[in-house]
């Protein structure tokens, strides 16, 4: 999952937000350095990264795209479920998108000191372009696509891959539902094992 199913994941508590949108640039067992709340944010995102990674949906969404994105086809795969969340994402919240966003980028500017260099840099660019509301649109997606296939290590051409998202909507529309409830179910019982 990207960003936003993440934040969303982790329910009303923002350390706990925090730790879980930090989760990518921490290794190891330096999450022992953190606020208990945010370590256990940690220790979430990497439990979701998991359960996601192993779900037949998600690998067989990743196969879609593997032939053309290879190593990317699991970072696409996160941000196209991050569209669906983004666009239906009344069924999920009582706060709209446009307040849930604006309050974790707030949380976010208050607590970076916190934060490893590579999330501090990458702060200003979500809140600037409104990350979170932008996967709404197909557009606002394929903007923050290309925005990171800029940053990859390798010529990516992330932003392509919206073509394979029109051409299989219906299909990975279907299964997200499917799949998120599912991540939803993991993630409530996870929360009280690490309570």
């Amino acid at each position: 999952m990207n960003y936003l199913a993440h934040v969303y994941l982790s329910g009303s508590n923002p350390e706990l937000a925090v730790g879980n949108f930090i989760a990518d640039s921490i290794k190891g067992k330096q999450y022992l350095d953190y606020p208990p709340m945010m370590h256990k944010g940690i220790l979430l995102h990497r439990s979701i990264d998991d359960f996601t990674d192993k779900h037949v949906i998600f690998k067989k969404h990743v196969s879609l795209l593997f032939p053309r994105y290879r190593h990317y086809s699991r970072v696409i795969v996160d941000m196209y479920y991050d569209h669906f969340l983004a666009l239906y994402w009344d069924n999920y919240h009582s706060d709209s998108l446009e307040e849930f966003s604006l309050s974790f980028y707030q949380t976010l500017e208050e607590m970076q000191d916190l934060f490893p260099d590579s999330i501090k840099r990458v702060i200003p660019i979500i809140s600037k372009y409104n990350w979170f509301l932008s996967y709404r649109t197909l557009s606002g997606l394929e903007n923050i696509l290309l925005q990171m296939s800029i940053r990859t290590k390798f010529k990516s051409d992330l932003h392509h891959s919206i073509e394979e998202l029109e051409l299989y909507y219906e299909l990975f529309k279907a299964d997200f539902f499917v799949f998120f409830d599912a991540l939803e179910n993991f993630v409530k019982n996870k929360l009280e094992l690490l309570d």
